[in-house]
């Protein structure tokens, strides 16, 4: 009587090629599925970018190459003249000095009085809540509160600048209408309004750093000012950072202090960048030269963006 052994068959194992074709045709539909959401989500807020952003900047770098009055209907072609006679222009060239002083004198003393301040409101204790308000408040104001405020205190004759300059039996300097003060007058008035923001941040930024870090410092030995230099200062570097960009970019920008107090005056003393595009579209009714003075304003504005994020943000401690 003869036994025959039947042998099990050997498991098949599949291949990765084998398994890549049951399984590829559903993860590419699951691919293409995910790309049409995408599109479907990101298309309306990229309509929006490409009219509200892209196209005006598009059409502003084409009318800043002609010649057009608003009142002919159709701009006239000029190419680089505009920008010839910017460039050519003593006074478009003191126009850019002024703004220069402008940006400087504001950025440079409302980050280093914001600071100030916030180490002040982060050492107390009780009723920083409402210090810190009421330092901000004048940053909520419109730009037309805020001259009608410094109007009346900058008055010679009746403003509360008359009674300060009083007390040391000197007159008044007529702020607004002196080729010499109008400049220093817009600055104060242009850093009262914008410094409170910038404590806030400030502020913000000091009470979220780790106190273990303070407390390590202290207990090295490290003095107030060398825990200020060595350990605050590379930790607010980030906030520092954020703060330079925004504040370059709003006083490049500021417009409103200058029309409601001096209209660029006396004698264009006054006059930044954008009051003078200002001028030249609505006054003048120049709109080549306007939109040729803003491209000149993004440029910059791109220029010291770059500028910072390039060479200003290595210096940053993340």
């Amino acid at each position: 009587m003869s036994l025959t052994t039947q042998r099990p068959a050997p498991p098949t194992v599949s291949t990765p090629a084998s398994r890549g074709s049951t399984r590829g045709r559903p993860t590419r539909k699951r691919d293409r599925k995910g790309y049409k959401l995408f599109v479907l989500f990101t298309f309306p807020n990229l309509l929006l970018i490409a009219v509200f952003a892209y196209w005006p900047v598009i059409g502003n770098i084409y009318l800043s190459l002609t010649e057009w009055d608003m009142i002919a209907p159709t701009p006239l072609f000029v190419g680089i003249d505009n920008y010839t006679k910017l460039f050519g222009d003593p006074a478009f060239l003191r126009v850019l000095r002024l703004t220069l002083v402008w940006v400087v004198a504001i950025v440079g003393i409302s980050l280093t009085a914001g600071l100030a301040l916030a180490c002040l409101f982060n050492r107390q204790s009780r009723g920083r809540a409402a210090v810190s308000a009421l330092a901000f408040s004048p940053h909520i104001l419109s730009g037309a509160a805020v001259a009608a405020i410094w109007l009346f205190i900058f008055d010679p004759n009746y403003g509360l600048s008359r009674a300060l300059f009083g007390l040391f039996g000197a007159d008044s300097p007529h702020w607004t209408t002196s080729s010499s003060w109008a400049m220093p007058a817009l600055i104060i008035v242009s850093i009262w309004k914008g410094v409170g923001f910038v404590a806030i941040v400030y502020v913000a930024a000091l009470q979220s750093m780790p106190a273990d870090v303070l407390e390590a410092a202290r207990l090295d030995g490290a003095g107030a000012w060398q825990t200020f230099r060595h350990i605050t200062m590379p930790l607010l570097s980030p906030t520092t950072f954020f703060l330079l960009i925004t504040q370059v970019i709003s006083a490049f920008q500021s417009f409103d202090v200058i029309a409601m107090m001096t209209s660029g005056g006396p004698a264009g003393a006054t006059t930044t960048l954008s009051w003078f595009i200002y001028q030249e579209g609505f006054k003048a009714f120049s709109a080549g030269t306007a939109a040729a003075g803003s491209m000149v304003m993004f440029v910059v504005l791109m220029g010291v963006t770059v500028f910072q994020m390039r060479f200003v943000e290595k210096k940053v401690h993340y």
